[in-house]
């Protein structure tokens, strides 16, 4: 066939298929169709709220609606400590600019709110920026029918890995708890955590005490590992917490007294996310142990130098404080390319357990995420009954499309802000220390 013979043969099909359409239907198959243009979704933002929601115990909840003219509302959070009304502020801050915008380019309006006003980053205008951006996430999601981990590229898992805190003993009331009163009730809730399904489960290993005593601390917080350690076997994975409270000098002893034990790692063993980064190369050079840290960190910035020195193993990024789940993404993908684990910071509402979870899903290096909210029966009250579920220390991943809940508006008004005192550690002398 020469080449004249050839385009004619070739236009002729052509023009007898498009002949083909018009006579007898459309005619086209799943190419064609996927060739076509798609529909727009035509959403428009068209009011902001905010919700301030007492949460019991020293934390009140910071929560947004995004509201949009097809119906779907969007759910985000911006909870950080002592901090909710600023929060609040700094999420109404983004009405004036979001009202009437197109809820599904997201990444455009992180980077209008987050560049816009010059002055940027910091946890409290990050926090509020996370709950916008969470909104959006949970909008989008709805509108395409998906849960947001499909849409982030698709599951890389069939569930996700969680460990719990030793936890409270008794329950006070709807949202109050008491903590273990003795070392031997302490030592119980391990043993119940792992009779419970458990694998891993983080403690407090360095505590305070009144006042501020760092060598008994470092004492008392190895003797309680060593015993729990006797209770949950070898093979259960511990995480131990020390909180910021170490200086340098006093993390590194502790550090080395733990390494015996097999932590899985140890949290936040020193003020690690100091930028100069200096008390993180002192305390990477003189310990072996699994270091985790970066739940007050609020920047892909921040953790970018901690990952590619590989000063940790372990980052622990908060969805609610890095920006929300586009951010919280990338800085697993920045974190993957140097080996380091993430596994989400996590202590908020079930808004920030689901958003963190749709993240894990779908990240390869996300292999274990905190749970702080549970199933609590005050959160079942609150988002309608809640969405996701717990066995023996996994989570099924959300089933949903958006976020996979709502909050529940009246209920959230009977629980309205309510003033904490914080508080913090001090040392003989009266002077404030890290808590």
């Amino acid at each position: 066939m020469d080449r004249r013979h050839f385009l004619f043969t070739s236009l002729g099909g052509i023009a007898g298929s498009a002949v083909f359409r018009r006579s007898f239907g459309d005619a086209t198959g799943p190419f064609e169709r996927a060739q076509s243009d798609v529909r727009p979704l035509d959403l428009k933002i068209t009011d902001l709220k905010t919700f301030l929601v007492d949460g019991g115990r020293d934390e009140n909840f910071v929560f947004v609606k995004l509201y949009t003219n097809q119906g779907l509302t969007g759910l985000g959070e911006g909870t950080l400590a002592s901090k909710g009304e600023v929060v609040r502020a700094g999420i109404e801050a983004h009405k004036r600019y979001l009202v009437g915008k197109d809820p599904t380019e997201i990444e455009r309006h992180w980077r209008g709110m987050f560049i816009g006003p010059r002055y940027r980053g910091g946890p409290v205008l990050m926090s509020a920026l996370s709950a916008v951006e969470i909104a959006l996430w949970d909008i989008l999601g709805q509108a395409l029918g998906q849960p947001i981990w499909q849409l982030l590229g698709g599951k890389v898992r069939d569930r996700v890995r969680l460990y719990c805190h030793e936890g409270y003993l008794r329950r006070i009331s709807h949202r109050e708890k008491r903590r273990a009163a003795s070392d031997e009730e302490a030592l119980d809730l391990w043993r119940q955590k792992k009779e419970a399904g458990w694998s891993c489960v983080k403690g407090g290993f360095y505590p305070g005490g009144h006042p501020m005593d760092h060598r008994a601390s470092i004492r008392r917080g190895v003797e309680h590992l060593s015993r729990v350690r006797d209770i949950v076997g070898p093979d259960f994975d511990i995480i131990v917490e020390a909180h910021g409270k170490p200086t340098p000098p006093h993390a590194v002893e502790f550090c080395n007294r733990v390494e015996p034990f097999r932590p899985l790692w140890v949290e936040e063993v020193t003020q690690l996310e100091n930028e100069t980064l200096i008390e993180s190369r002192q305390i990477r050079a003189q310990t072996r142990v699994p270091l985790g840290t970066g739940e007050r960190l609020t920047s892909r910035y921040h953790f970018a130098p901690l990952v590619a020195e590989r000063l940790v193993d372990v980052i622990m990024p908060d969805v609610v404080h890095v920006g929300g789940i586009g951010e919280l993404r990338k800085i697993a993908i920045l974190a993957e390319a140097f080996r380091v684990d993430v596994s989400p910071h996590n202590p908020q509402s079930e808004v920030s357990t689901l958003a963190s979870m749709h993240v894990c899903a779908c990240t390869p290096n996300c292999t274990i995420l905190e749970i702080g909210s549970g199933q609590d029966p005050f959160w079942q009250d609150l988002f309608f009954g809640g969405h996701f579920s717990v066995d023996r220390g996994y989570a099924a991943l959300p089933s949903r499309a958006g976020l996979g809940i709502d909050l529940d508006e009246k209920i959230a008004a009977k629980y309205p802000f309510q003033a904490k005192h914080w508080e913090t550690l001090r040392t003989a002398d009266g002077a404030y220390v890290d808590r």
